[in-house]
């Protein structure tokens, strides 16, 4: 094993892919908020620090311009901008979510939830990712925005590139491709945008996509901006989605038991505590706009703050048994879906799509289990499985 001791490159080693617990605990505990010069950028990865950074907002800032930055139109979404100009994109989406019928979704998510599943039952063994969590995030995602999209043997590519493209400070390489990833996604949005056009996104089966064209104008969100923060929509309603839903599986699969007790448990504390294992989103950046500090550590403006929600979210200060996987840990104040104005806007539809998907395959199969050790894609933003093969029999042998 290759053993490197940058904090950052040691979170990318084949073991803390498959498990980042210890090397999150060897970070918080030896350098929990140091400076990394290769990246410009101090790590933070206490639970404490990191909320700090991400509520306070007069402070560190998602808006690099606020702190001098050049930003090229298409980087400005309701992802980049902040209070007061984010506040209005935000409730957009907001009250779009918010006219959606969320008892029906979740039946259809659990419906089709079923329907893969059972389609997959004859099957010796199955890719959890690519078979199951994949197409159930992508069909789920259309029905929200109330779009046809294109195949997800076009979108996935697509996605990927920009998932890996996060980490282009580390793996320059992954940056152009990146950049041609999300101009074609921006295509994509732009037409969904067009085909809206006319529609007033009235009643409460009108997708976000309509319901935000209609809106949009009256309520002063630049067409550009709104093109982008839909990109940007998508591709992390996808992304999130998928990565939640088969990482959560699997942490069910990996403990015997786990999946009955997750059939048995209340969905709302179980599914919190999967994010919170999970953590999906293993880092979010931060600009200081104003000179300050930080756990000691003197910042100026314009520079950069990582938090590592990942390790915030295994930080033993804040939670009980960080390393142990409890369905019914309550309070779960985890930063799986972020924190201050810019928590993730589809933290209840990820929500939701768990309980649905988790909960039948851990409901109708709970014999099931992983037929081989899963893996996992070198991604340092965005942690991600490539693969997970699993059985729905009882009598495949492990």
């Amino acid at each position: 094993m290759t053993v490197t001791s940058d904090p950052v490159l040691a979170l990318a080693e084949p073991d803390a892919l498959r498990d980042p617990g210890p090397a999150y605990d060897r970070l918080r505990e030896q350098q929990p908020v140091c400076w990394h010069d290769g990246l410009a950028t101090l790590l933070v990865s206490r639970h404490a620090e990191a909320v700090a950074v991400l509520r306070d907002n007069s402070r560190f800032g998602s808006d690099f311009r606020r702190a001098g930055e050049d930003l090229p139109p298409a980087a400005i979404s309701v992802q980049t901008l902040d209070p007061p100009e984010h506040t209005g994109v935000r409730h957009l989406l907001v009250d779009a979510f918010r006219r959606l019928d969320w008892p029906g979704l979740e039946r259809d998510i659990a419906r089709e939830a079923a329907a893969r599943l059972a389609g997959l039952a004859g099957q010796p063994s199955f890719d959890l990712v690519a078979g199951f969590a994949n197409p159930l995030a992508w069909s789920t995602t259309l029905r929200v925005l109330g779009v046809t999209g294109p195949e997800l043997s076009w979108f996935a590519p697509v996605a990927d590139a920009i998932v890996d493209g996060m980490d282009a400070g580390v793996w320059p390489e992954l940056g152009e491709p990146a950049m041609a990833a999300r101009a074609e996604l921006a295509q994509l949005t732009a037409g969904w945008l067009d085909e809206a056009a006319g529609h007033d996104g009235d009643g409460a089966a009108a997708g976000v996509v309509a319901f935000a064209a209609a809106q949009a104008g009256p309520r002063g969100v630049d067409r550009t901006v709104l093109e982008n923060t839909l990109r940007v929509l998508v591709h992390a309603g996808y992304t999130s989605a998928s990565k939640l839903l088969s990482l959560g599986a699997v942490a069910l699969l990996e403990r015997p038991g786990a999946l009955a007790a997750f059939a048995a448990a209340d969905p709302g504390p179980a599914v919190d505590e999967l994010a919170r294992w999970a953590s999906p989103v293993r880092a979010l950046a931060r600009v200081c706009v104003t000179d300050t500090s930080l756990g000691g550590h003197p910042l100026r403006t314009g520079d950069v703050v990582t938090v590592l929600t990942g390790a915030a979210n295994r930080d033993p200060a804040r939670f009980t048994d960080p390393g142990q996987l409890r369905l019914d840990r309550s309070p779960n104040p985890h930063l799986g879906f972020g924190r201050g104005a810019h928590s993730c806007l589809g933290a209840s539809l990820a929500a939701v799509q768990a309980r649905a998907a988790v909960g039948t395959l851990a409901r109708d199969y709970p014999q099931a289990h992983l037929t081989a050790a899963p893996s996992y894609r070198r991604n340092l933003t965005l942690r991600g499985l490539s693969t997970a093969e699993v059985t729905l029999r009882k009598d495949h042998p492990r």
